[in-house]
């Protein structure tokens, strides 16, 4: 077993007030499986990185400590050193002391004293943000720096492209840092107890996913069994509690008489009989998809940082769209557009969805508040084709609630996503042969490929597109047959 450090890291600290166990396992395991980070948990690191060296720019002047992160002790000297200069603004200020080793993004002289800002690339301040503050200030105090002021500056909601000298928005949490650090000598000599000993017997709960989900829950939660109560459709807590408390470990379990929701119980019964449970109302509710009928799906990217005229941080932009029309007769074709690097995409993809959609009478997509709110936005954003795009959006029926209140199949597990309903209902029609199988894979690729085509050259961009149309065309042929499928089920 490796020896616990001299000083836990800010983060590693942050991640010992969760969970002793998952800390256990990042200190003595450092190369394990789950701590190396997906396509999509790089993106929120680079992401990260690029919203703090914006923020940088707001500050005048600055001395970067600029050493890998492993360098502690250069890092420490360095920021020493800055400091008896007279730096007035030094980023990564770099602290080992009490215990603990912090950098901190800015470390901020205000008269005679200091203030730390906490950047984050989020939209408000979090209560999880807080004691990653507190320890940063007290291993600065710890080291001798007169710190007295704590703020987090983070993304501005409100802020608008192309201005974006309000991109950021500084908080003072002071008070609420302050009352934390009486705290933090304990929770130090707590956690290095735990790392020189074995792994620490901790019961999964609550701080397997809060704040944040961990990366080795599978380690400490059995695997359930198939139709686990947990699996029960919107099963509250307090609910939980009581199957388990009588006992009831799978949806088997559950007597008849137990008062469910129309959903719940439909789940049940489906479950119990082992096969496809259909309720009566599902030819009605299909009705309303009249044809010619559009099928109809976007997919988007929402930077951290707004690119295009009248976006605002995080905003979802649809640049992408995939829309299979199936005429009166049952003929079908096909639709796509997939935005370019190249300016404002939203013009071209406005007029491709109001040419794919002419003449339809419905446009069926699944979960359709999404798709609503991409026409909504295309409509602002594109104000000449205003009228045709909410025409569109008028049009929409929403297939999830077709399925959701008049179908059960005991393979959707509980859940009524795409992805659990099709393999159940259409399983010739699936994503496991496909590249990007994933709307969250698809919105990294898409960010990377229409905003940072630098960073993955030319091959692999075209490669890019075709995995991006491959993925959003069988979105929308799955519709085709999911809806061709609860037509053949309608009683």
């Amino acid at each position: 077993m490796a020896a616990p450090p001299r000083n836990i890291s800010k983060s590693r600290f942050c991640v010992g007030l969760q969970c002793l166990r998952r800390l256990w396992w990042e200190i003595h395991e450092p190369d394990a499986p789950e701590l190396k980070p997906d396509d999509r948990l790089q993106a929120v690191f680079d992401r990260g990185h690029r919203v703090g060296e914006l923020a940088r720019e707001r500050f005048v002047g600055g001395t970067l400590i600029d050493f890998e992160p492993w360098k502690v002790g250069e890092r420490v000297d360095a920021t020493a050193a800055a400091l008896r200069a007279g730096a007035n603004v030094v980023f990564e200020a770099s602290f080992a002391a009490g215990g603990v080793f912090a950098a901190l993004d800015v470390l901020e002289k205000r008269k005679r004293a200091w203030t730390l800002v906490e950047v984050k690339a989020t939209l408000d301040v979090k209560e999880q943000f807080l004691p990653d503050v507190a320890v940063q200030l007290y291993a600065a105090r710890a080291a001798g720096v007169d710190v007295r002021g704590a703020e987090l500056m983070h993304l501005n909601r409100d802020c608008t492209y192309p201005d974006l000298d309000d991109l950021f928005v500084r908080d003072d949490v002071t008070d609420e840092v302050e009352a934390l650090l009486p705290a933090i000598p304990r929770q130090i000599r707590k956690m290095r107890a735990s790392l020189e000993g074995k792994l620490p017997e901790i019961e999964p709960g609550e701080q397997c996913s809060s704040p944040y989900d961990c990366p080795f829950v599978a380690r400490c939660h059995p695997e359930l069994p198939e139709h686990h109560v947990s699996t029960l459709y919107r099963l509250h807590p307090k609910r939980r509690a009581e199957f388990d408390e009588a006992g009831f470990e799978t949806i088997h379990d559950i007597p008849d008489d137990v008062r469910l929701s129309n959903v719940a119980a439909r789940q049940v019964r489906a479950v119990k009989a082992g096969e496809l449970v259909v309720d009566d109302g599902l030819g009605e509710a299909l009705a309303a998809i009249e044809y010619p009928a559009a099928f109809l799906d976007f997919e988007s990217i929402n930077p951290a940082v707004p690119v295009w005229d009248g976006c605002r941080p995080y905003q979802h932009v649809p640049v992408q769209v995939s829309c299979h029309v199936v005429g009166a007769r049952g003929r079908t074709e096909h639709h796509d557009h997939l935005a370019n690097a190249a300016g404002d995409p939203r013009a071209a993809l406005a007029e491709a969805v109001v040419g794919a959609c002419e003449g339809v009478r419905s446009v069926v997509a699944y979960n359709a508040g999404f798709e609503a709110k991409c026409l909504e936005h295309l409509a602002d954003a594109v104000p000449k084709l205003r009228k045709p795009l909410w025409s569109i959006r008028e049009r929409l029926v929403d297939l999830l609630p077709i399925v959701r209140d008049h179908v059960y199949h005991p393979g959707f597990a509980g859940g009524f996503g795409l992805k659990a309903v099709l393999p159940a209902l259409v399983p010739a029609l699936a994503y496991d042969d496909l590249d990007i199988a994933d709307g969250d894979t698809a919105s990294t690729a898409l960010e990377a490929l229409l905003l940072a085509p630098e960073s993955i050259g030319a091959a692999e961009g075209r490669t890019l597109r075709k995995q991006l149309r491959a993925y959003c065309e069988r979105d929308t042929l799955a519709l085709v047959k999911l809806t061709e499928r609860l037509a053949q089920l309608r009683t």
